[in-house]
């Protein structure tokens, strides 16, 4: 019979020291021995994102623990497989010192647990703390005698990590060099616009989400339709890397063929919607389309659950462009017709279309980014598209890397 196990009970006994994170890298739980190298009660841990508990030491201008653990997590996140680090340096706070940093040497090992569905619910992250180790050997080197018998056995353990590290790096770099050729091969073609080098006046941005072989969900693309007027969209498919670049590439491409039949955004993103449901992927796919009139100086526009864009006028006002927003993509069971609104611009305004991943951050509202979005932009109006998208990114994008791709189009009008 097997034995009625209380796992709570086991993993506070556990003697290396191991915290569990979902993933957005908010810690969960904290075994005994981890709050014990860390100096942090588990109240002072739970609920709390680890880079916010345990930042880089800010006297230490060549630290950098945060980008090489979040490189690690992103590693894991994105191929649900074990992740093992080499020996890293990553000091800690001195709870006896406020404001104070003491060196830290760790062995991590980040381990993901998947569902039935393979996708990854948490991280177990398990940081074996070899400070003194490393001290000890430092002060051997100095000709200060003899490894202790647990001293050798870290250091074996250090050695059979260090070979498992390079036999698995040696593996990684021939499958990346492989992965990567196709996936630069594949963006290229999935997001050539032929009818962009025709719009000097446009500049789009295109930057995939960590770990994701520089291939994602997202899309824009712009159609001419006549002498006089254009089509403007971006998208976002669910997911990240090879399944969802294949999935966009699909609406993007139905996407540009039917805007050349119908006669506006709005039908345009019904018949989209209708495909959506027959391929697998394309479910809570969002979209907004936009129609511009140099002509009549007017846009027209419909949203399947996508952000809404934004009109900046030259005097630096904006307005958001959400008077025409439904589900996303397949989201309803059956068949309604999508909503349009038109809007009319001045020579000079700037439309910005864009995906979440510019304006979400963790546990915040999505409003809130729409404001950055808007005050970053309110100060920009003389910028042109070029300088302009850059600006966005440099001021909105996570300079760290985002866990979200990023699709950005920026239209002087």
């Amino acid at each position: 019979m097997m034995p009625d196990i209380d796992y709570a009970v086991l993993f506070e006994a556990l003697p290396s020291p191991y915290l569990i994170l979902d993933p957005r890298l908010v810690i969960l739980d904290a075994n005994v021995a981890y709050q014990r190298v860390a100096s942090l009660r588990r109240d002072q841990l739970l609920g709390r994102y680890i880079f916010d508990a345990f930042p880089d030491n800010p006297q230490d201008p060549d630290a950098d623990g945060v980008r090489n653990l979040s490189a690690s997590f992103a590693r894991v996140l994105a191929s649900g497989e074990p992740d093992t680090m080499a020996l890293q340096r990553y000091d800690v706070r001195d709870p006896r010192r406020a404001g104070r940093f003491t060196e830290h040497w760790w062995s991590p090992v980040n381990t993901p647990v998947v569902d039935s569905e393979g996708e990854v619910t948490c991280i177990i992250h398990r940081a074996e703390d070899v400070t003194a180790f490393v001290r000890s050997r430092r002060f051997r080197n100095q000709g200060g005698g003899e490894l202790t018998p647990r001293e050798e056995g870290m250091e074996a353990e250090l050695y059979a990590r260090a070979r498992e590290l390079q036999r698995l790096n040696e593996e990684l770099r021939l499958a990346h060099g492989r992965e990567r050729q196709v996936a630069v091969t594949l963006q290229e073609a999935m997001l050539h616009s032929p009818d962009l080098a025709r719009h000097p006046n446009i500049a789009v941005r295109y930057l995939p989400a960590i770990g994701s072989l520089n291939v994602c969900g997202d899309w824009y693309d712009t159609v001419d339709l006549s002498d006089s007027r254009f089509a403007v969209a971006v998208g976002d498919v669910v997911g990240h890397g090879l399944q969802a670049a294949t999935v966009m590439g699909m609406l993007r491409s139905a996407l540009s063929a039917v805007s050349r039949t119908v006669p506006g955004p709005a039908q345009a993103l019904e018949i989209l919607g209708l495909y959506a449901r027959s391929l697998d992927g394309a479910m809570a796919t969002t979209a907004v389309t936009a129609m511009v009139d140099s002509r009549s100086n007017l846009i027209m526009y419909s949203s399947a659950g996508h952000p809404p864009p934004v009109l900046l006028r030259r005097d630096g006002s904006w307005e958001l462009l959400d008077q025409a927003t439904d589900p996303p993509l397949g989201a309803r069971p059956e068949h309604v017709l999508r909503p349009q609104a038109g809007v009319a611009y001045e020579t000079g305004d700037t439309l910005v279309l864009y995906t979440d991943g510019l304006i979400e951050r963790r546990d915040e509202d999505i409003d809130s980014g729409v404001g950055r979005l808007t005050s970053a932009l309110s100060t920009c109006a003389d910028l042109g598209p070029e300088t302009l998208a850059d600006t966005l990114l440099q001021r909105l994008h996570l300079t760290a890397g985002s866990s979200d791709d990023i699709a950005l189009v920026v239209i002087r009008l």
